[in-house]
C-alpha cells in the first residue's frame, strides 16, 4: 500500500475538527487585534537591546517559508506524504517565529517609511498592501488546512489548500520583496 493510501485510508475526526475550527477563529482574531494594537502601542527596551536586526530575520523566515511551501508541494505531488507533512509543520513554524518577531519588532520600535519616489513608489504600496491584506485574509484559512489534515478531512484540505497554498505562497515571497525594497529607509 502506498504512503498516499495509508494516510486516505484513516477515518476522519469530525468532533474534533469542528472543536478546533472555534480555537480557528478566536486565535485568528486574537491575532489580527494583536497586529492592529501594535500600531498603536509601543513599548520601551531596556538599554542596551536593540531589535533592529529583526526585519532582516523576518526576511529570512519568510524566504524559508516559500522554499518549506515549493518543497511540500513537490513532496506530496511525489506521493511522499510524510516529507509534505515535515515541510508544511515546518513552515507554519518559522511563520509563527515571523509573527512573533514581527509583532516584537513594531511593538517597540517606528514605523520605517519608504522613501522612492514615482512608479518604484507605486510597485512598493502595491506590494505591501496586497501582502498585508493577503496575509491578514489567509490566516485563518491556512489554519483550516491544518485543521482539515491533522482531523484525516483530507478531501476538504486539499479543496482549500488549491486556494489557500497560492496566496499563502505570494505572501512569502513578497515578504523579504517588502524588506529590500524597504532596507535603505530603516534606521
Amino acid at each position: 500500500m502506498s504512503e498516499r493510501m495509508r494516510y486516505l485510508g484513516k477515518a476522519s475526526n469530525d468532533e474534533l475538527a469542528r472543536k478546533m475550527m472555534k480555537v480557528v477563529w478566536v486565535l485568528s482574531v486574537v491575532v489580527l487585534g494583536l497586529v492592529v494594537a501594535m500600531r498603536r502601542i509601543k513599548l520601551p527596551l531596556p538599554e542596551g537591546v536593540d531589535l533592529t536586526f529583526l526585519p532582516a530575520v523576518n526576511a529570512g523566515l519568510n524566504t524559508g517559508v516559500a522554499l518549506l511551501l515549493v518543497g511540500g508541494l513537490v513532496a506530496v505531488l511525489k506521493g511522499r506524504i510524510t516529507l509534505h507533512r515535515i515541510l508544511m509543520s515546518v513552515a507554519v513554524l518559522f511563520s509563527v517565529a515571523f509573527l512573533l518577531c514581527y509583532v516584537a519588532y513594531h511593538i517597540t520600535t517606528g514605523e520605517t517609511t519608504f522613501g522612492g519616489e514615482g512608479w518604484i513608489k507605486t510597485v512598493y504600496y502595491v506590494i505591501l498592501v496586497t501582502h498585508v491584506v493577503l496575509a491578514a485574509v489567509s490566516f485563518p484559512f491556512i489554519l483550516m488546512t491544518l485543521v482539515f489534515a491533522a482531523t484525516n478531512q483530507f478531501g476538504k484540505h486539499k479543496r482549500l489548500s488549491r486556494r489557500i497554498y497560492p496566496i499563502w505562497l505570494y505572501v512569502a515571497v513578497t515578504g523579504p520583496i517588502v524588506y529590500l525594497m524597504l532596507k535603505p529607509y530603516y534606521a
